[in-house]
């Protein structure tokens, strides 16, 4: 097993890929807690995973609050001890028109997308320098390279996690936290409800994208691969422009 007994968080763990991924890192030994807002999808999540013989824990959390996301933190320390991974995988997608787009719903996308992120890297940075370090992996998006129309917030979201990724890494370095990120392309999901979530031509498996995850959580403490771009060969990304 690549992570036997390693202690790792997920967050938007409920569905698609923070599912998979969730799956991807008890199945190959690590002790998991997931999170999500859903406490019945998780329930449900960490009961297939203990059935295959694996360990989690479900913690129900909204990840834009910073008292639920300090919370998740101590529920894992209780449980396991202190995190050695963490995924940041909470988020939405949006397709309003920005000409229609309200600064609430701005203001939502960047508070799930963005601010999430920060509240849990700082969390897990606060949790990992004590301990010796670790390792934070960031689920972006192919939109961070190549936005689609009608998508103004979900793209600053991902463009800016990209920046905050950087960010991290700097910080993280002297204290042994590798800090990546994976771009995502066509994968199927519950992002969007009736459109991603049914497999279809030019699209992957969330299994395909936990994949790559692994590969990230499983290298030596002193090696990071830093960013991944993982895309059906059939998308329309490469040749643009």
């Amino acid at each position: 097993m690549l992570l036997k007994d390693r202690i790792a968080i997920v967050t938007g763990a409920s569905s698609g890929i923070g599912l998979a991924i969730a799956e991807a890192l008890a199945a190959e030994g690590a002790k998991v807690v997931v999170a999500a807002r859903s406490a019945d999808k998780l329930a449900a999540l960490v009961a297939g995973i203990e059935a295959k013989g694996g360990t989690a824990l479900a913690v129900p959390t909204d990840m834009t609050d910073e008292g639920q996301v300090e919370a998740l933190f101590a529920a894992c320390e209780a449980a396991f001890g202190p995190p050695r991974l963490v995924v940041n995988n909470a988020g939405i997608a949006d397709h309003t028109p920005t000409v229609d787009l309200t600064l609430d719903r701005w203001s939502e996308v960047v508070a799930i997308n963005l601010t999430s992120v920060f509240l849990g890297a700082r969390a897990a940075f606060r949790a990992m320098i004590p301990a010796g370090g670790g390792r934070v992996i960031n689920v972006g998006s192919i939109s961070a390279k190549v936005p689609r129309p009608d998508t103004a917030a979900y793209a600053a979201t991902k463009f800016g996690l990209e920046g905050l990724t950087h960010s991290l890494a700097l910080d993280g370095r002297p204290h042994g936290i590798a800090v990546s990120m994976v771009h995502p392309g066509s994968t199927v999901s519950s992002l969007v409800p009736g459109i991603t979530d049914q497999p279809r031509p030019g699209t992957m498996a969330a299994s395909d994208v936990a994949r790559v995850v692994v590969l990230m959580a499983s290298l030596p403490d002193d090696v990071n691969l830093y960013e991944g771009t993982i895309l059906p060969v059939t998308m329309p990304f490469l040749g643009r422009g």
